[in-house]
């Protein structure tokens, strides 16, 4: 999985991962998986359903999802992540 991932980043594919979301609202990952991925320099993070939206007009105008996630205090994933 992580291999055909790095494959679609090197190619130019921009590639954002939203973590499950349990019954309580916690995220749920497998933190390895998570921050081997945001070393590709992916997005990683969790978001409600009623941010989806303004999530998915970030992504598809090619705005700074980084800076969404941040602007509303969302934690991302980072590379050196071990923790759910």
């Amino acid at each position: 999985m992580l291999t055909r991932l790095q494959a679609f980043v090197s190619s130019g594919v921009h590639v954002i991962v939203l973590l499950a979301l349990s019954d309580q609202g916690r995220p749920s990952y497998d933190a390895r998986n998570a921050a081997a991925i945001a070393a590709m320099g992916c997005p990683v993070f969790a978001c409600t359903p009623d941010q989806f939206p303004d999530l998915m007009a970030t992504a598809l105008k090619r705005d700074d999802v980084w800076a969404w996630a941040a602007a509303r205090d969302i934690a991302l994933v980072r590379a050196g992540d071990v923790g759910s």
